[in-house]
């Protein structure tokens, strides 16, 4: 019975086959996964820099009202005026800061 099944070659040639198949099937993945990454981190990155890209500045005007002989309320109007901020529209994908290297041990 040993034998016999030392002997016994008949579901080699598929296990071969399957093991180069699955093999590559999983590389392939690997490198697809990847290439999905790098879109998904790309697209976020172009989303982030229309949402930066967006005017945030605003200002109104002050009111008054008067009455006999003076003034009977009043407010001030205000401005704010919305600078570019250090990673607007420069395309960094995981952050901001410079490479930087590392220290000897």
């Amino acid at each position: 019975m040993l034998r016999k099944f030392w002997n016994e070659e008949t579901g080699f040639i598929i296990s071969t086959e399957l093991v180069l198949v699955a093999t590559m099937v999983v590389i392939g993945l690997i490198a697809g996964l990847v290439e999905v990454s790098f879109s998904v981190v790309g697209e976020l990155n172009d989303i982030g820099e229309a949402i930066g890209s967006l005017n945030q500045s605003f200002s109104f005007t002050g009111f008054t009202s008067t009455k006999v002989g003076g003034i009977k309320a009043q407010t001030f109007g205000s401005y704010f005026t919305d600078h570019q901020d250090s990673c607007d529209q420069n395309e960094c994908t995981l952050g901001c800061d410079a490479p930087v290297p590392e220290a000897t041990k």
